[in-house]
């Protein structure tokens, strides 16, 4: 549209001028050719421009034609933009303006953020797959709908000299078209092609590279002999292989030191996985989300014998799509090579495990030398490329409830998009827990969620933590005010935190574990309270100095009461306990009055003294925990005496549970004290005599739900309270939640549940910068260790 063809009264109609500021994830999506390609259908003069706070632009025409570009602005926007706010001021009008430019960028302090990274679009698969197109199978096409950014990006305004990309000179043909307005690639950031990008190479399991052309052809090739190879991708490294090659998988387990955990597997399409995998509409669409998470999926039957070995005792198998050209390449190589993109919809024959490089527990390998050092005698090949990887981002991991994806693990695709927040405060940083690390940031009233972290356990994954906080602050530009930190004093998040906030001088804010888990689910869904927060997990430090884990807590911002918890079981051996359900079955007995049975019931060496560790009390601390009394139930139906990994008996046991079908709780299962105490030492009694594990499962699942609501809605009546709050890695557990949920809407209660974080630990911070966040508005600040409440 221009002037000449708007109707006569509003072309002749004064001229406006306005300026406009859109925050948002704005950046890096094709935003300002967007505005670009607006303006000129719309006959408007202007200019528009990248700068630290998201976009900026003044346009000048006629009001209504203005008035149409706000709307259409948010209304059209390219499907990567998540535009926050449009803000608008008027500008005088300039004489003689014609047409409208996109300008070079401004700095400055950076309020704006980093867009996700995203998968490749069809657009670019079209090219990536057309013999005639320049960049029919390159490994790093790309444009401004699709690629990597947060990955690659060092600091903001997001422009390619900020990024990993800034070695890479454009070629003429590229230049062009990041020169061109009209064209896809305008501005896109890591646009290259064959004669100016990054490129592959092939090494051998020695480190040595190897002379190969076409370096796709080879790996696929080299996967379907069986092999395993170390694939670089958007945030890391991959270990790939062959997911019905019984053989291969069991050698990736044993060079990983991966023991039963799950694998997860790559699919060419949702049209590949229904041999494997259950999939409704719903999860057919977030399999294919631009973030491609890998989705948890109900496995078929069958899908146990053809993938043997890649998620053993599990009900669900966690599929993902491929997201990077590379990844489609090796699904073509293995089609055939067909022209076009009419294959991608077909089902394939391919399926891989791809699973996170990290071995040993450590953070995920993002560099080529860290690789070739890491993961030797694990790869037979490596697959790496020169373009950097700047920040460590995984597969974020989700399972959907109500055709809604809730995350087990945030991270590429997600991050470091912000969670908001209903209120702006203070900027906050947030170092969360042991297991499962995310840490927090907060600027104004956004969150901003880093990548999975992980277990703390080694010297890499605590140095992964430092670089995952100077990264965010660096890139975001924000010092906190502030920093949060779990109360466990050994926990390293804890003793970052007090050191990081005694260099710079900030005040230590400790917060109580489960408060923590409450309370991020109350930041997202933008609830101070009061609310009923229900905290079931493993194991945190109470405000008392215990055990907690199965917890009723009253939460009202930043002050936190206990109102009740789960009847303790003692956790012989301690930190043991939590890695041997026998243990806790055992516990469980003792209990019981049935020590007796213990040596006879259990044949680990150690069944014989357990009974004197009990009644001793030595190293047998107890504890509240949800999480142990999912082990003691397993133990005492013998489905997982020794875990091999974190949640592998409940895991377990829902998955048997789920199989089972519905069962009636058992009558008089559970017990309620005066004081808030619920027990269920009667369920387990009889979980104890039974000796059909599926049955036993449901039932444990079926009396757990029902006691528990009963006792929150016992409590919802008598505190006057009606939201509650689930919070802990136990609402992982699809059927436990659900039923719960489903009970306490039933009786008029209005349930929050987490969505935009893990319940788990990877939420944690979230939840401490919350409350970091009131203390601080407070002017309550307090020293490390200490909460606003005599309890939590």
């Amino acid at each position: 549209m221009n002037p000449a063809s708007l109707p006569q009264a509003e072309a002749s109609a004064p001229l406006v001028r306005r300026h406009l500021r859109v925050r948002g994830q704005v950046q890096g999506v094709g935003f300002r050719p967007f505005v670009y390609r607006l303006a000129g259908e719309l006959g408007l003069s202007g200019w528009v421009r990248n700068d630290a706070e998201g976009v900026e632009l003044e346009v000048q025409g006629t009001a209504a034609a203005v008035a149409r570009l706000h709307e259409r602005l948010q209304r059209e926007a390219p499907a990567l933009a998540r535009i926050a706010a449009v803000e608008q001021a008027s500008r005088p009008p300039r004489a003689g303006e014609a047409g409208f430019a996109i300008v070079a960028s401004r700095g400055g302090h950076v309020t704006t953020g980093i867009v996700p990274d995203a998968a490749v679009c069809a657009d670019c698969l079209a090219e990536l797959f057309d013999p005639a197109d320049r960049r029919y199978r390159y490994p790093f096409i790309n444009c401004t709908h699709c690629g990597p950014r947060y990955t690659i990006t060092a600091r903001l305004p997001y422009d390619r000299p900020q990024t990993s990309m800034a070695g890479f000179d454009l070629c003429p043909a590229c230049r062009r078209e990041y020169e061109a307005p009209a064209d896809r690639r305008f501005h896109a950031q890591p646009n290259a092609c064959p004669a100016c990008g990054p490129r592959l190479v092939l090494h051998g399991a020695d480190g040595q590279a190897l002379a190969v052309d076409d370096v796709p052809a080879e790996a696929a090739a080299r996967l379907r002999r069986g092999e395993i190879l170390a694939i670089k991708g958007l945030g890391g490294f991959h270990l790939a292989c062959d997911a019905r090659n019984t053989e291969a998988v069991a050698r990736l387990r044993a060079r990983k030191r991966r023991g039963e955990k799950p694998f997860a597997v790559m699919a060419a399409n949702p049209a590949s996985v229904g041999r494997w995998a259950e999939c409704t509409a719903a999860e057919r669409a977030a399999l294919a989300y631009p973030e491609r998470p890998i989705v948890l999926l109900r496995k078929r039957a069958g899908c146990d014998a053809a993938l043997a070995g890649v998620a053993p005792g599990m009900n669900r198998l966690g599929v993902l799509l491929p997201y990077t050209p590379l990844h489609c390449l090796l699904f073509h190589e293995a089609a055939g090579r067909p022209a076009g993109t009419e294959w991608l919809t077909q089902p394939q024959e391919m399926i891989l495990v791809m699973t996170s490089a990290n071995p040993g527990g450590e953070p995920l390998v993002i560099g080529n030398d860290e690789a070739l050092q890491r993961l030797r005698g694990i790869a037979d090949a490596f697959v790496l490329h020169d373009r950097p990887i700047l920040a460590r981002c995984d597969d974020s991991v989700v399972q959907l409830r109500d055709d809604a994806p809730a995350f087990v693990r945030r991270a590429r695709g997600y991050t470091p998009r912000p969670i908001r927040l209903a209120r702006a405060g203070p900027p906050v940083l947030a170092c969360g827990g042991w297991l499962k690390n995310a840490v927090c940031l907060t600027r104004g009233d956004e969150a901003f969620l880093s990548p999975h972290i992980g277990d703390l356990g080694n010297a890499a994954a605590c140095e992964a933590l430092e670089e995952a906080v100077e990264h965010a602050m660096r890139v975001l530009e924000v010092e906190p005010a502030g920093v949060a930190h779990d109360l466990h004093p050994d926990f390293f998040s804890s003793r970052f935190a007090a050191r990081l906030a005694r260099e710079r001088g900030l005040p230590l804010i400790g917060v109580q574990h489960h408060h923590a888990h409450i309370a991020a689910v109350l930041a997202e869904h933008g609830i101070a309270g009061p609310v009923l927060g229900l905290a079931l997990d493993g194991v945190g430090l109470g405000a008392d100095g215990g055990l907690w884990g199965g917890e009723l807590l009253y939460v009202d911002g930043a002050a936190c009461r206990r109102l009740g918890h789960l009847q303790p079981l003692v956790l012989p051996g301690g930190d043991r306990a939590a890695r041997e359900p026998w243990r806790m079955a055992a516990s469980a007995l003792y209990a019981l009055g049935r020590e007796a049975e213990i040596a006879g019931r259990f044949r680990q060496p150690a069944a014989g003294l357990l009974g004197q560790m009990l009644r001793q009390g030595v190293n047998a601390p107890a504890s509240s925990s949800a999480g142990r009394l999912f082990d003691a139930a397993a133990g005492l139906l013998g489905i997982c005496a020794m875990m091999d990994f974190e949640g592998q008996a409940a895991m377990r046991l829902e998955s048997l549970a789920a199989g089972h079908g519905a069962v009636e709780p058992m009558a008089g299962g559970c017990t309620l004290a005066a004081d808030g105490t619920i027990g269920f030492l009667p369920l387990l009694d009889r979980l104890a005599d039974l000796d059909d594990p599926g049955y036993g499962a449901a039932l444990f699942h079926a009396t757990l739900a029902a006691g528990l609501a009963d006792w929150v809605r016992r409590a919802a009546a008598a505190q006057g309270i009606g939201h509650v709050a689930f919070g802990g890695g136990c609402f992982l557990n699809r059927l436990l939640s659900t039923t719960l949920r489903d009970a306490l809407r039933v009786s008029g209660l209005t349930v929050l549940e987490a969505r935009a974080a893990p319940p788990n630990d990877g939420g944690l911070s979230l939840g401490q910068a919350w409350v970091a966040l009131h203390r601080l508005e407070a002017q309550e600040t307090a020293s490390a260790g200490t909460c606003p409440s005599a309890e939590c």
